[in-house]
Order: C-alpha cells, then sequence, then structure tokens
C-alpha cells in the first residue's frame, strides 16, 4: 500500500527521484509495508524492519537490516562502517542500475523477510572492553549520576 508520507518524501528529495521511485515499485511488489522511520523511506514486514533508503550526496543506498545475514551471490552488499555488524547496503547512482538488479534485489528481499520470519539473529564476537583513560575512570569512580548516565549510553555513543 502506498503511504502518502512516502510520496512527499520523494518528491521533496532534491537529488535521487528516479531511483527511489524505481526501488520503491520493487518493495512494494515484494509486499512490504512503507513507512516513514528515521526521516527516511522505511520498508517492513511482520512489523519488522527489512530496508530503508537513505539517500546521499554521491549515491542512493537501499540498507538491509541484517544484511550481513544474506546469501550475497552477485556481491553487491557494503558494509555501513568499521562499527556495523549487521546493515548492509547496496549502492545505485542511476535508474537504469536498480531496473537492471530487479531479480536480483527481489531474491534479496525475500531472503530479508525470511530470516525474519525465522528470527535468525548474528552472533558476533563482543567487542574488548573500553579502555577509558584513567581520568575519565577516575571521574566515574567518585560520581555515581554520572556514571550511571554514562552506562545508559550505546557502546557506540560509550566508544565516542
Amino acid at each position: 500500500m502506498i503511504n502518502p508520507r512516502v510520496d512527499a518524501f520523494i518528491h521533496r528529495a532534491p537529488k535521487w527521484q528516479a531511483e527511489m521511485k524505481a526501488l520503491r515499485k520493487i518493495l512494494l511488489g515484494c509486499s512490504l509495508i512503507e513507512e516513514i522511520k528515521w526521516g527516511k523511506p522505511c520498508y517492513t514486514a511482520e512489523n519488522s524492519n527489512i530496508v530503508i533508503m537513505q539517500p546521499f550526496k554521491e549515491h542512493l543506498s537501499l540498507m538491509f537490516f541484517k544484511g550481513a545475514l544474506l546469501k550475497d551471490t552477485r556481491n553487491l552488499l557494503k558494509s555501513q562502517g568499521e562499527n556495523t555488524q549487521y546493515a548492509m547496503r547496496i549502492e545505485f547512482t542511476n535508474s537504469n542500475q536498480v531496473n537492471s538488479l530487479k531479480p536480483t534485489l527481489e531474491k534479496y528481499i525475500k531472503q530479508a523477510i525470511e530470516i525474519e520470519k525465522t528470527g535468525l539473529q548474528i552472533h558476533t564476537n563482543k567487542k574488548a572492553p573500553l579502555d577509558l583513560p584513567g581520568a575519565f575512570q577516575t571521574l566515574l569512580n567518585k560520581d555515581k549520576e554520572y556514571k550511571k548516565a554514562f552506562a545508559a549510553l550505546t557502546p557506540g555513543r560509550q566508544r565516542s
């Protein structure tokens, strides 16, 4: 079902409108539900996030939330970055790329939906504990509220 908020997002986009429209057609053809999450078109199945469109300056990304679990037979998936363990993306710079990859995209999307249905998770090695600077560790040891606030941060924010 077409979501008017996604229509508005695509209409307002300064770049990648044709590519988003082509991807949207494929995504909706795979029976995904479209929403706006994190300010971008996000596609779900069974109340689970499957993919999200992310327009960037140099390309449009289709990011698979659990892309690391996909069988990437075409070697299309790229990492989101060194601190990302699950998400993988495919980058597009024109609508011909989207259209030529339609069968592969449909296959990857179906895999992603099946991964959600089965509840498959990625099991990764835990990262080494943070090596905090001495002065910062001393502050945490002295101030319980500060320590509590730091502990409430995500691991990525703690590392930052």
